[in-house]
């Protein structure tokens, strides 16, 4: 794969200075540029590319793609999600919901992942790889294919930390929102990472104007630490200052999740504790009643619990939500189905 050029991670620029090195007049690169938008998988598709181009596509290029090779749709709200075959036999899952707003899809940026968060499922398969730009956007087209649907809003909150594959991830967000792709704007793109502080800093200096989301999951780090190795690294309060310095120098206000898990980090005073830790951040909660993965043991919060624990933060003034679960019947958080398919095929 190495020797090819991956030519849907080339830039507009990149792509005509690519072609015309090679004695290839620049409005070909348009002509790629227009058939790349709708989707093509191969070269031979490219019908108004003379051949010695096609030819000279095929023996140095190739086209990214994400084949589904599985499918799960819930029966209750239509959440779709797919596990993807990538060119070298990897797999990787995205989940497409349906709102009244449009259509989103949550990606995954690598395969597998490094970070080892206790209640996610896609750590305990460990890590393999990294996706390229185009890797990540294939999983966009592949999905707005077989559905036949325009997706208006993209989450970087599946397999993987995006800000652990920081320039593969900055190259997809800037490609997916050209006009030359698939021109979702940077504000329809939300961010997720588990807080890789340094890399925050970075992603702020780019002011990309996407939604940054970053993982709590705790009050303290204390707690943080038992579920989030990564917190041994990043202690909360140089995590949230590096959030406060990101809104700062973006505009942009952080989101943090923080998953619901019923006697770890659900009481009433896990909830006065949070809400003084994140006084004066300017910022939203997003309440996640944790997805339950075997071998994790942890089981979400009751309704009451849930309940309790925004109220808490409303009434100091924390803006906080609980989040609507989707696809419960399909298992929808991002490295169950890879980890069951993987599973069976190796038996």
């Amino acid at each position: 794969m190495s020797s090819l050029v991956d030519i849907k991670s080339l830039t507009a620029d990149e792509l005509k200075t690519f072609l015309t090195e090679n004695n290839f007049k620049p409005f070909r690169a348009k002509q790629v540029e227009d058939w790349l938008k709708k989707g093509v998988l191969t070269f031979d598709e490219m019908k108004n590319l003379p051949s010695d181009l096609k030819e000279f596509l095929e023996t140095r290029c190739y086209i990214s793609v994400a084949n589904i090779e599985k499918k799960l749709v819930s029966r209750y709200d239509k959440t779709v999600k797919y596990l993807f075959a990538l060119r070298d036999g990897e797999y990787v899952e995205s989940v497409v919901m349906s709102y009244k707003h449009g259509y989103s899809i949550c990606v995954s940026t690598q395969v597998g992942c490094k970070m080892g968060c206790t209640f996610c499922a896609t750590g305990k398969s460990g890590f393999s790889r990294n996706l390229t730009a185009s890797e990540i956007l294939a999983q966009i087209e592949s999905a707005q294919r077989d559905l036949n649907v325009r997706i208006s809003n993209v989450v970087l909150m599946g397999m993987g930390e995006p800000l652990d594959n920081f320039d593969n991830v900055v190259r997809f967000l800037r490609i997916v929102s050209s006009e030359q792709s698939l021109n979702i704007g940077a504000r329809h793109i939300t961010l997720s990472t588990c807080g890789i502080v340094p890399k925050i800093y970075e992603l702020a200096k780019l002011n990309l104007q996407i939604n940054l989301a970053v993982s709590l999951h705790a009050p303290n780090d204390e707690i943080r630490e038992k579920t989030m190795p990564v917190a041994k690294a990043y202690p909360m309060d140089t995590l949230l200052k590096a959030c406060r310095d990101y809104f700062e120098a973006t505009g942009r206000r952080v989101t943090f999740e923080y998953a619901l898990i019923s006697g770890v980090n659900d009481s009433d005073a896990d909830a006065r504790e949070l809400s003084q830790r994140l006084k004066g951040q300017g910022c939203h909660v997003n309440l996640i009643p944790v997805n339950s993965v075997e071998g994790t043991g942890y089981q979400k919060s009751d309704i009451k619990r849930q309940q309790s624990f925004v109220n808490i933060l409303a009434e100091n003034n924390i803006a906080a939500t609980v989040r609507r679960t989707l696809g419960s019947d399909i298992n929808a958080s991002c490295g169950q189905l890879k980890r069951n398919f993987v599973n069976k095929e190796d038996k």
